[in-house]
């Protein structure tokens, strides 16, 4: 799956989300897409990097408290 594959699923997915909504105005969209998209990538990622935080970290680019501190808001480590 390439990134343009990915972008055109979320595209649609954001075209059935404003179709869902009947002419009703959205609010705090951004913090709901990061919250959808960010859980179950940090899932995968995981789950990829055996849960290494260290490896996961440096294959998405961020520091590993950073990590850890999202794994911790989105309940995948206490």
């Amino acid at each position: 799956m390439s990134k343009k594959h990915i972008e055109e699923c979320v595209r649609n997915s954001l075209e059935g989300y404003f179709k869902d909504l009947h002419g009703t105005e959205p609010d705090g969209m951004y913090d709901m897409m990061i919250g959808v998209v960010e859980k179950p990538l940090l899932e995968v990622v995981m789950q990829h990097a055996e849960q290494n935080q260290s490896r996961a970290a440096d294959w998405l680019g961020l520091n590993r408290n950073t990590l850890r501190k999202k794994l911790v808001e989105h309940k995948l480590i206490k």
